[in-house]
């Protein structure tokens, strides 16, 4: 594909695994700017390298107002230092975030298992029990 290559909506869908729906609703809320001829939108590599980071920041857990902002620095004119710092620190503190998820998420995995294991000896205890009487 041509890097200067404008995308219908249709390619841009099957390029990065997104539905019409998605393209249109990054546009409304701006993040998205195709070209419009008539009810026709055009994706522009611009628009490509914009929607690769929004699915990449999406999927890393920022909210759509942090990748705004990320998106908006890039035209600051300096060389995308404050770009580059201000995604550093979202990363940093996402990264935390999701650190504290996983160790408490691995908590609960295991106060489950514990959990199986009691109710496994209780159930083949009732089961003995009926067993016997039957």
């Amino acid at each position: 594909m041509s890097e200067d290559r404008v995308l219908t909506i249709r390619e841009m869908c099957d390029a990065f695994e997104v539905t019409p729906r998605t393209l249109r609703f990054y546009e409304q809320k701006e993040l998205l700017f195709p070209i419009r001829e008539g009810q026709k939108r055009l994706f522009t590599r611009r628009d490509r390298a914009r929607l690769k980071l929004i699915l990449r920041g999406k999927r890393f857990g920022f909210s759509l107002e942090e990748i705004r902002q990320l998106l908006d620095l890039y035209d600051i004119g300096d060389q995308q230092e404050s770009q580059l710092e201000q995604a550093y620190e979202i990363a940093k503190d996402r990264l935390a975030d999701m650190v504290r998820q996983r160790d408490e998420l691995n908590i609960a995995i295991e106060e489950l298992k514990e959990q199986m294991i009691w109710g496994e000896k209780m159930l083949a205890t009732v089961q003995h029990r009926t067993r016997a009487a039957g």
